[in-house]
């Protein structure tokens, strides 16, 4: 029994109320395919007026680790003027689901993707269909249009995707979080001040002032929930390359989140017909960055033809890790002095 309890915790597959009639999008959330309800929230397309309009896109966010939906706000307020309707839920265990802080498992939230995926193309057959996921989301984007089954998507947009597995971790980081998360599972990591000050998700100090602030946020995370994403991210980085729809896969210069090795190892499994865009002033957090708008734009013009050029012209992601001195050092400078 004891043995048992030390087990990593990880959700299973709920058992549906009575009344279940099927997954189905509510105005607040996603009711998935076990009756599971995950908040969810909708930005829609709306025209030079600001009334809502038909889109020619719609994208479904998937937000990082930690994260909820309302990661998607400063991106989709931008996206709905430019005609395109978003939607983003917040993937089990974290912003408001029920079992809030465990782990939702690799499984459970790729059928997610794939039921909203389904019931979005049903509720706008004739808008092109993009997933963009950020940082974990893009690891479960990855995970699940590599699948047998692949969400009934036309794009892939990758936003500093997670695909620093075991592997990239290294043998004594690796053994160290498997102990830990076998022994103590339910023990909580929070991030030392000392580290909070060294490490940067992006140069926009006001959006992760707003972060740091919000309630839905998770500050101090399971031991295994860290355990299942790592191990989510080791599938994401073998993965990859077996992707079979159109994708984009976007990294910024000044990453401290995702280590170099480890993206530009994912970027060199892409099919030759894929596209990767280096950002020399982008962050971990691109789609929320002080310069999103370049970032932004781009998947705009993915999402329409994913054989034109990107706006920005930012060049692809670079086939080896060792780059001269990045550009852009003031930026690193600023986000410290705040």
């Amino acid at each position: 029994m004891g043995l048992a309890a030390c087990q990593p915790l990880i959700q299973r597959v709920g058992a549906p109320g009575l009344g279940f009639n099927g997954p189905r999008l509510e105005p607040d959330a996603l009711v998935s395919s076990d009756g599971t309800r995950l908040p969810l929230q909708v930005w829609p397309a709306v025209d030079s007026s600001g009334a809502e309009t038909r889109p020619w896109a719609v994208i479904i966010g998937l937000h990082g680790m930690n994260d909820y939906s309302g990661g998607f706000q400063l991106p989709a307020s931008y996206w709905a003027a430019k005609g395109v309707t978003t939607y983003a839920y917040d993937q089990r265990g974290f912003g408001r689901t029920s079992d809030r802080g465990v782990w939702g498992g690799e499984a459970l939230m790729v059928e997610d993707l794939r039921v909203t995926t389904a019931l979005v193309r049903a509720r706008h057959p004739g808008a092109t269909i993009a997933v963009v996921g950020e940082s974990m989301g893009g690891a479960v984007a990855i995970s699940a249009f590599a699948s047998d089954t692949p969400p009934a998507a036309d794009r892939v947009v990758l936003a500093s995707p997670a695909v620093w597995g075991w592997r990239e971790q290294g043998p004594p980081a690796s053994a160290a979080l498997w102990l830990v998360a076998h022994l103590d599972p339910a023990y909580r990591l929070e991030a030392p001040n000392w580290l909070a000050r060294r490490i940067f998700a992006s140069d926009n100090l006001d959006e992760l002032r707003r972060m740091g602030r919000d309630r839905n946020m998770i500050f101090a995370t399971r031991v295994d929930t860290v355990y299942g994403l790592v191990g989510l991210m080791e599938q994401a980085q073998d993965k990859i390359g077996r992707v079979r729809t159109p994708m984009l896969y976007q990294y910024g210069a000044h990453d401290e989140i995702i280590p170099k090795p480890a993206a530009f190892r994912a970027v060199r499994k892409l099919r030759p017909k894929d596209r990767s865009a280096y950002y020399a002033t982008g962050w971990h957090l691109l789609l929320r960055d002080k310069g999103r708008q370049r970032v932004l734009d781009d998947i705009l013009a993915y999402i329409r033809n994913p054989n034109g050029p990107l706006p920005s012209g930012a060049p692809a992601i670079p086939a080896t890790s060792r780059l001269p001195a990045r550009p852009g050092g003031e930026a690193k400078s600023a986000v410290q002095a705040g």
